[in-house]
């Protein structure tokens, strides 16, 4: 193995397998925390898929260091930390506490942290992050209902998650290339900052930054940093297979969409489905106690409308009706009712012969892959920047693409298949 991933959710987790996959490794997506190395499949990069983007803290550091052990004791050479693009985390963390306690396993000085993605504009200047043209603490992320983020300072952010000092390494830098920014990690380092926000405006920045994390242990950021890692390996002669994804077949059999992100994106992509005629239904945390109970008037609603069009179950919502429902059960409630309920869904459609299945947001996805018992996923073709196509063989044959709730052009929810 050549490079062990981390992910802290499992869109994320299928966003850098896909960006490795483009640069010709042989990438394979496993599900959960591996219990011995053994559990491992054998790959150029393995991306560990974790649910520990909004658990508590200790219990996040808890499972990456316990995937690091496992990714150390199968070989892996170099380790990434993937977590979002828009650095989705708390005050208390996670991305902080558990980049620390990755940094302490590996005694990596410096630790770059990098979410820029431009493709997605998801850009980084003077330690900024912006989405689209808007300061991250003014785009829709500020309504997010589990980690709002209302400081685009990631400097900032990231100091009051760390023990350690935060740096910067400004665009100034990043623009003479890599050999300048390999020398600003060290001379940072040296002076007793290791861990240090990158800035990145474009896909050239990300490649010259991924070019001077060649001799570094640990990598940190969203999947876009992951473009210029291959070809370290390919100058070291180390890359020994092929991308797989030009020969996966996938499974025919019905077609269903979950949506549990609230994000602005997944709402439009939602509405544009729903305007071009497929079936919908809304589900309310409000408005049931018992999740599977619910799932299975779900299951029973869509059975009959399977076999056309894609149908699709949603709990999206506007950021005011988020609030009410949270307001009224409780955060982790009314989350975990929604993610119940999905995820039971999910499992009763495979069963009624969904072999095809988009599934839109994080902690939604982490769910569902959970529910239907799949442990490695391969990667398939790309739908939209950062969204795959992926296949299971076990327990079940399923294509399944996992798509991050701000992720996908508007009418993602209709073009997917085409990909199929």
């Amino acid at each position: 193995m050549l490079l062990g991933v981390i992910a802290d959710d499992f869109t994320g987790a299928s966003d850098i397998a896909l960006m490795l996959a483009r640069g010709g490794l042989h990438v394979v997506q496993h599900i959960g925390v591996p219990t011995t190395a053994d559990d491992l499949p054998a790959a150029d990069a393995v991306v560990v898929s974790l649910k520990s983007r909004t658990c508590p803290p200790d219990e996040a550091v808890r499972m990456s260091l316990a995937t690091l052990a496992q990714l150390q004791a199968a070989g892996a050479r170099q380790f990434f930390f993937k977590y979002c693009s828009t650095f989705d985390s708390t005050d208390a963390g996670n991305i902080g506490p558990v980049a620390e306690a990755l940094q302490a396993a590996l005694g990596a000085k410096p630790v770059p942290f990098c979410p820029a993605f431009p493709s997605n504009g998801r850009t980084i200047y003077r330690g900024h992050l912006f989405v689209g043209d808007q300061l991250l603490s003014d785009s829709p992320m500020k309504d997010h209902p589990l980690t709002p983020m209302r400081d685009a300072s990631l400097v900032r952010l990231l100091q009051r998650q760390v023990r350690g000092k935060v740096g910067l390494i400004p665009f100034e830098v990043v623009a003479q290339g890599a050999v300048a920014i390999e020398a600003a990690f060290l001379k940072a380092a040296a002076d007793g900052t290791t861990l240090l926000v990158v800035d990145a405006l474009n896909d050239q920045h990300l490649t010259e930054i991924g070019r001077a994390c060649a001799k570094l242990p640990l990598i940190t950021g969203g999947s876009g940093i992951a473009i210029g890692l291959p070809e370290n390996f390919r100058r070291a002669g180390a890359i020994r297979s092929a991308d797989a994804a030009s020969r996966w077949r996938p499974p025919q059999g019905h077609r269903a969409i979950l949506a549990g992100s609230c994000s602005a994106a997944t709402r439009a992509q939602i509405e544009i489905a729903r305007a071009a005629g497929l079936a919908v239904r809304r589900i309310d945390p409000l408005e049931f106690t018992d999740p599977a109970a619910m799932a299975t008037e779900l299951a029973e609603w869509a059975r009959p409308k399977l076999g056309g069009e894609p149908v699709l179950i949603y709990s999206s919502a506007e950021p005011g009706e988020v609030r009410a429902a949270q307001a009224r059960l409780g955060v982790d409630v009314a989350g975990a009712r929604i993610e119940r309920c999905l995820a039971e869904t999910a499992r009763l459609l495979v069963a009624a012969g969904v072999a095809q299945m988009l599934v839109a947001g994080g902690e939604t996805s982490g769910a569902v892959v959970e529910a239907v018992g799949i442990k490695n996923l391969a990667i398939g073709p790309e739908i939209d920047p950062g969204v795959p196509w992926m296949g299971s063989e076990r327990p079940a044959r399923l294509a399944l693409a996992l798509k991050s709730g701000n992720f996908g052009s508007p009418d993602f929810f209709l073009k997917a298949w085409q990909k199929l």
